[in-house]
């Protein structure tokens, strides 16, 4: 089944139900899903896996500390990035008499663990922010962020967690980084404040926050080089993922929202042109990510809240 209001979407389905659910990313073959969750008892969020149907859903995570960022190796191990090396708990939470801000924890390390989460051990660390990994679908290579140089930039290591290079040096926060299918590519969200915005920036990395209000799309070859500024929307515009062609891409943005609160997902070219919106639901939709044969599409959406603040994860039939 396919809604009137958006086309490329048939057959969707709801895979989680309750709690907040999001960044859920498929493994190599699409069979299985790592997603971060708080729900039940939990007071911040832990990592999980499941089925791409939904089912064998189970907590592969601590327990301990807060964590995001999960993604599934090319042998079916785990990465994602945690506090618990340096505590329990889940640490403060951003100050928002300074309005919307994002913290960035120093103490946020990325591990990696065995399939059913065993074995934590820490792949990277730094005396900063280390977190938004992801993996090269060919050879494990991990594609991250990191406060590590004094600024919020990319970095590429091997699976093994040596050989870090750094992809990006331009002032400005540049993270959530995707490989394409083949690897050739990366997609990322970036800030390029200028002037006062700058100065802000720069003051509120100090205390370890980032203000996401204004992201833009950008992609390069896998190395760095080549960069395209893909959307110039002056919004906030995250969580990009190339198609399989390497021709188009999906991104989350509000743009389309005087308020800056409604979030839906954008397919637009990798050139800037052929735009067009994909979700139309009134809330969040967000974290697309295509199979990567591009049959599938995976999101997390607000769209069938049985309570405030819930947000699921749905997987549909991608339409051309």
């Amino acid at each position: 089944m396919v809604r009137g209001d958006e086309p490329h979407l048939a057959n969707i389905r709801q895979l989680t139900f309750g709690g907040e659910n999001a960044e859920a990313y498929f493994s190599v073959d699409g069979t299985e899903l790592s997603f971060q969750s708080t729900r039940d008892d939990l007071e911040c969020d832990q990592i999980f896996r499941m089925n791409a149907d939904g089912s064998n859903l189970r907590m592969v995570s601590t327990g301990r500390g807060r964590t995001t960022c999960a993604y599934i190796q090319t042998d079916g191990s785990l990465i994602y990035a945690s506090t618990h090396g340096h505590g329990a708990g889940c640490l403060w939470k951003a100050d928002h008499s300074m309005g919307y801000v994002w913290p960035l924890y120093p103490e946020m390390d990325i591990w990696a663990a065995d399939a059913d989460g065993s074995n934590p051990r820490v792949l990277f660390a730094s005396d900063g922010y280390d977190a938004e990994a992801t993996v090269c679908a060919k050879d494990g290579r991990v594609l991250f962020t990191s406060t590590k140089d004094g600024d919020l930039d990319l970095y590429m290591m091997e699976r093994d967690g040596t050989n870090v290079r750094q992809l990006t040096n331009t002032p400005g926060y540049d993270g959530g980084a995707f490989f394409s299918s083949d690897c050739s590519k990366i997609v990322w969200r970036a800030s390029r404040p200028e002037g006062d915005a700058l100065v802000e920036y720069r003051a509120l990395l100090e205390k370890n926050l980032v203000r996401p209000s204004k992201l833009e799309i950008f992609v390069a070859d896998a190395d760095g080089q080549n960069v395209v500024q893909v959307t110039k929307s002056g919004a906030a515009s995250f969580a990009p993922y190339l198609h399989p062609d390497n021709q188009r891409l999906v991104y989350v943005s509000n743009k389309h929202d005087p308020n800056g609160r409604n979030f839906d997902i954008f397919l637009i070219h990798v050139d800037g042109t052929n735009e067009s919106q994909i979700t139309h639901n009134p809330s969040f939709d967000g974290f697309p990510m295509w199979t990567h044969d591009g049959e599938k599409l995976v999101f997390a959406s607000n769209r069938t809240n049985q309570r405030p603040g819930e947000t699921n994860v749905f997987i549909a039939d991608w339409v051309e």
